[in-house]
């Protein structure tokens, strides 16, 4: 690990690396406290090391608040996690059949937005956005010439509801986007996407020409998932458009293209890698907890345990990272899910829990 570390910090030109910068929050994304028991929730996650954990809140058009069942239940879980001096942060997205496009539909979204903050005083992180640029959440991806239409309209939606928060609160951190590691960038394919190059380049482009004279977004979220559960976080991809966590000296530089010399920071922007996963393959003593069959590769619970020591040494050593969120506490109990947690879908630990937990109360970056 600590090999591992300093091999980190060179990639990363040594920028902050053992000076005492603070501990990488390490942290997971697990909606299990809005449940019945919000408090045997957020004790698993933090008896599991987690020093975050981010909740969901999903917009449908229309709406200018929460429920109240939904209100309640955040409310029950961001409790609970102060209780457990876990840090509580809201992701607020819709999906692609809600997509706010109209100028009404953004107001109505920022309005839902704000007062989620107004009703959850102790949520001083809020996530906007959940990867726009891919089709299951943002529609439509391409205008009628092919043109990047996504990321001009999330711009327009960042840029309404940062104005929305800071109005409620103005030390709340608005992390913009989430966004997916990887896409295709072609208007002609079955399913459009774009890459995270791309659409950070695309939404620079759309922010400098609204000639907006504040920020967008505090901090940018970015999935770095691994092609398959078979690719280590220490996969570079110095050619392509896609960015995982070894890209961050990449991500930087995107950064600095999109957002350079404008009022929104871009080069030195934190950075949130906002789910991160690795599934791991179910032994047959746990499978009656699941229903349903795997569609993906899966690795054992050591190159998992691995994968997210090496997620953590990495991250740790990349001085504008401020947060790693592993998905989830606890496994998906349907297989067609995601069996990332560090335990089964009925809490018990796996294997790789303690070596996580141990990395994650030892995410220093260290010479």
């Amino acid at each position: 690990m600590r090999t591992l570390a300093v091999l980190a910090c060179v990639a990363a030109l040594a920028a902050g690396c053992g000076s005492g910068r603070p501990h990488l929050v390490v942290g997971a994304v697990d909606d299990a406290a809005k449940g019945p028991d919000p408090g045997a929730a957020m004790r698993a996650a933090a008896a599991s090391g987690f020093r975050a954990v981010a909740l969901s809140s999903v917009w449908v058009r229309g709406a200018t608040g929460p429920a109240p069942a939904e209100l309640d239940a955040l409310r029950r879980a961001v409790a609970a996690a102060q209780e457990e001096h876990v840090r509580p942060i809201v992701a607020v997205y819709s999906f692609s059949s809600d997509t706010p496009l109209t100028a009404g539909d953004r107001d109505a979204f920022a309005s839902y937005t704000a007062a989620l903050l107004r009703e959850l005083p102790a949520v001083d992180d809020l996530i906007v956005g959940n990867e726009p640029n891919l089709n299951l959440f943002w529609l439509p991806q391409y205008d009628a010439g092919g043109g990047d239409a996504a990321a001009a309209a999330f711009e327009a939606l960042l840029a309404r509801t940062y104005d929305a928060v800071k109005a409620v609160r103005g030390s709340v951190q608005v992390i913009g986007a989430g966004l997916s590691p990887r896409g295709s960038d072609d208007p002609q394919a079955s399913r459009q996407t774009h890459s995270p190059t791309r659409f950070i380049l695309d939404l620079g482009a759309a922010y400098r020409a609204s000639h907006r004279d504040a920020p967008i977004m505090d901090a940018l979220a970015i999935h770095p998932y691994g092609e398959s559960a078979r690719i280590p976080p220490t996969l570079r991809h110095p050619r392509t458009t896609s960015i995982g966590i070894a890209d961050w000296d990449k991500l930087r530089r995107l950064l600095g293209r999109a957002f350079g010399g404008t009022r929104q920071r871009g080069r030195d922007l934190p950075i949130v890698y906002g789910e991160y996963g690795v599934e791991t393959t179910i032994p047959p003593a746990k499978r009656p907890l699941y229903t349903g069959h795997e569609v993906v590769p899966t690795v054992t619970e050591d190159l998992q345990a691995r994968y997210y020591e090496q997620a953590i040494a990495l991250a740790a050593c990349q001085p504008t990272v401020e947060l790693l969120l592993l998905f989830h506490v606890d496994d998906e109990p349907r297989l067609e899910g995601l069996q990332s947690g560090v335990r089964y879908a009925d809490g018990s630990p796996k294997s790789s829990l303690a070596p996580v937990r141990r990395a994650i109360g030892d995410s220093r970056c260290t010479r």
